[in-house]
This record gives C-alpha cells, structure tokens and sequence, in this order.
C-alpha cells in the first residue's frame, strides 16, 4: 500500500479486502478489512486536526503515511492509519473486519460470537486486542501488519455518509465512508441486506 501518493478516500477504498493482522506471541489474529471512512485533514470538520490542531494527543497524525493513529472513544481503542507524508494529518478509521485468523481468540477477547464480535471500529480494536501502545508505530513494522499478499477484493464498494459526525455542515454527509457492500461484518449492516459473505468478494 502506498500511504504517501494517492488521497485518503483511494486509500481508505483499497484497503477494503486487505488483511489485518497483529502477532500475537505466536499466533496472527485478524481479518479481511470490511469498512472504512477517510478523514481529509485541517478542512475536515470531523478529523482530529480540523483548523490544524495539533496536541500531543493527536501528534501521530502529523507523522509520516502509514504511521498508526490511536485514540480512545467512550473507552473504546479507535484504531487509524495516517495516509499523507510528513505534516499533512489525514488517516483512515479502520471500522470493521471480517474475522479470518484465529476467530476463537477474538471470541474470547470480546466474549460474544458471530457478526458482533468485530463489526465495529472499538470491537475489533477489543478483540485483536489492539491497544494505545502501538499508537506513533508503523504498520508492518511492529506487532501490527497488512497482509497485502492473501488480499481479497470487494465484488462491490459501496459508499455513505460516515457514522456519528453530527453538526458538521457538509462534512456531516460527505461520502467517506468505504464498505463491502452486502458483507454481514460491516457495522449497522440490515440484516436485509446481508449476503453470504463469499458473496460480498469477487
């Protein structure tokens, strides 16, 4: 993946199939990447940097592409990748897996079964066990990775509004939200519109 020349929303839609993974000991837990919404930087009315705030909080954001962006929500650990160079604070949230490797692990780490236990951005986080330390690290550098190789690709992408940004002006329903359309992981999927999950890739 190129993190550093293509805009956060190209980013945030090939990433959908990849695979992600953190090295567990000796295991590799994770999924297919389901869903995905872009934050576009300091106009961005709902990224962290909007106005070019800057705090040490937020310092991954200004890191280099590619750099793993964590922050908590409602205790939740929200996990994001940086997508521009240096200086320029734009990420992907990661919002949902479709669970592959080593499911009973995440089972346990969540203590439910089935669609819940990852489809949603502080589910997953909770059930790979994702914490604030890997915040400022580099994926595929530490214990967190993408698996570009045994990616698979989305039969369909569709697009919306991203989830709980209220009183943003247009940034409240610009479309910035990336998913696999039919996937049962996605979070707030109807349950009319889930397919099989072979289905959902090509």
């Amino acid at each position: 993946m190129d993190f550093k020349n293509e805009t956060t929303a190209q980013i945030a839609q090939k990433l959908l199939g990849k695979k992600l993974l953190i090295n567990d000991h000796d295991l590799q837990i994770g999924g297919y990447i389901v869903e995905t919404e872009a934050y576009v930087g300091p106009e961005d009315m709902a990224c962290h940097s909007f106005g070019w705030k800057r705090t040490p909080r937020l310092e991954s954001l200004y890191l280099p592409g590619g750099t793993i962006y964590i922050y908590m929500m409602h205790t939740h650990n929200m996990l994001n990748i940086v997508t521009q160079r240096a200086g320029i604070p734009e990420a992907v949230l990661i919002r949902a897996i479709q669970p592959v490797d080593h499911l009973e692990v995440m089972e346990k780490n969540r203590n439910t079964e089935g669609v819940m236990v990852c489809n949603g951005p502080g589910k997953l986080t909770k059930a790979m066990g994702i914490t604030k330390e890997l915040d400022g690290t580099l994926i595929n550098e530490g214990k967190l990775v993408l698996d570009e190789k045994n990616a698979v690709y989305p039969r369909q992408i569709a697009t919306s509004p991203r989830i709980g940004i209220p009183n943003k002006g247009k940034w409240s329903e610009a479309p910035l939200r990336f998913y696999v359309e039919g996937n049962p992981y996605v979070s707030q999927m109807p349950k009319r519109m889930m397919q099989e999950v072979t289905k959902t890739w090509k």
